[in-house]
């Protein structure tokens, strides 16, 4: 076991709070190995990157010597986590939770050690549960303190329908927390209250009150919005070894020292060097390739990881370009069109819709040059290579 010192300098990496950090002294000085709680409802097929910042300290955790807990909310991802929510969110099925429970179990030991995580689903004992119990669980909170929590405020004055069902998730999750005896519960900021509630939970069962630990939610792609499948911003950790490569090249400089912090396990001095190193005029890109590298290591291995950069680099740097790339002609008048417009009518989006989100991403290259302006306008008489993500291509002729 590492000094108490050392361990919280480990735990407090990449945290937005500890609630209550002396709890967490006093625990960590018993020499016990303690509980460790994250919970993940499966209510998508795939890990991202964003799953990774809980996965990192729970691996980090781990590494201390400390029990994992890793929990698949199978019972609660049937009613579905209204965290963030500005509507009621149709509940899963049990053939989608268990899908997604499967592919959750499969890719999670991408990260954790499988020989020291301990996989639990909620069913196991909300399953024994009676009516009577529920009920029970229901009368230790009033409909005020729920309606505290920020989008089940919002919903209520707005008018917002708020069901019956969704004030019992954050319940059923802090007993969660009393049924596993956690010692730590780990969430993202979004989830604060609802580990709150199983500190409170705790306290009124007779158990010592866990720790929460929340950590900031990854940002995307664009740098802005939080990582997320529905808004096309993710980097998911099944995904090939060159398009997760890609994928990391494509963000900012300024967001890749977001991601060194929260999925990199690079140490503290290490990115401190490399923030120095920029300073001193290295490119920033070059320290992009040691994040993508690294990343793409831990999950494809480093052969591929190498070969990833070889084949960014050959087509990226070198301005090597697919073969078979298709070549278009558009008619476009003596006004010109929209580049959302050419993007989709070139057949390199499905919509212009969606070429208008890879605008906004910064995805859209005109000869090498990245273009973000909706409002731009291409005229007739013009030739260029057109690239929209990482590999659609075409050589448009606007005539």
């Amino acid at each position: 076991m590492a000094s108490i010192n050392e361990a919280l300098e480990i735990i407090r990496r990449g945290t937005e709070e500890i609630l209550l950090e002396e709890d967490l002294i006093a625990r960590l000085k018993t020499g016990k190995p303690l509980r460790v709680k994250a919970g993940f409802d499966p209510t998508a097929p795939d890990l991202h990157l964003g799953h990774t910042v809980l996965l990192n300290k729970m691996y980090q955790l781990q590494e201390l010597g400390h029990e994992i807990l890793f929990l698949i909310g199978d019972f609660t991802g049937m009613i579905g986590d209204p965290s963030g929510k500005n509507e009621t969110r149709p509940p899963l099925t049990r053939e989608q939770v268990d899908e997604n429970a499967a592919t959750y179990r499969k890719q999670v030991f991408k990260v954790l050690n499988p020989d020291k995580t301990q996989v639990m689903f909620n069913s196991e004992w909300m399953n024994k549960l009676s009516a009577a119990d529920l009920i029970k669980l229901a009368s230790t909170h009033t409909v005020a303190r729920m309606l505290e929590r920020d989008d089940f405020n919002k919903r209520y004055t707005s008018g917002q329908p708020i069901a019956i069902h969704e004030f019992l998730y954050p319940l059923l999750q802090g007993y969660d927390s009393v049924a596993m005896r956690a010692d730590i519960e780990l969430g993202g900021t979004d989830q604060k209250f609802n580990l709150l509630m199983g500190r409170e939970l705790q306290k009124s069962m007779g158990q010592k009150p866990q720790t929460v630990i929340t950590l900031p939610l990854l940002v995307g792609l664009d740098g802005v919005k939080k990582m997320s499948k529905s808004l096309g911003n993710y980097i998911g950790i099944d995904e090939s070894a060159r398009d997760m490569f890609g994928k990391v090249m494509s963000i900012s400089d300024q967001t890749m020292w977001l991601y060194f912090e929260l999925i990199s396990f690079r140490t503290l001095d290490e990115i401190k060097q490399f923030k120095k190193e920029v300073e001193e005029g290295l490119n920033p890109r070059d320290i992009k390739f040691r994040l993508a590298q690294e990343i793409v290591e831990r999950f494809h291995g480093k052969e591929e990881a190498v070969r990833a950069q070889e084949n960014f680099v050959a087509q990226f740097q070198k301005g090597v370009l697919p073969e078979d790339m298709p070549e278009i002609k558009l008619t476009v008048g003596d006004s010109g069109m929209q580049i959302a417009n050419v993007i989709k009518s070139a057949g390199l989006t499905s919509s212009t819709s969606e070429a208008i989100r890879m605008l906004d991403q910064g995805a859209v290259k005109v000869d090498g040059e990245k273009i973000t302006e909706r409002e731009f306008i291409m005229h007739s008489g013009k030739n260029f290579i057109m690239q929209v993500g990482k590999r659609r291509f075409a050589k448009v002729f606007l005539i």
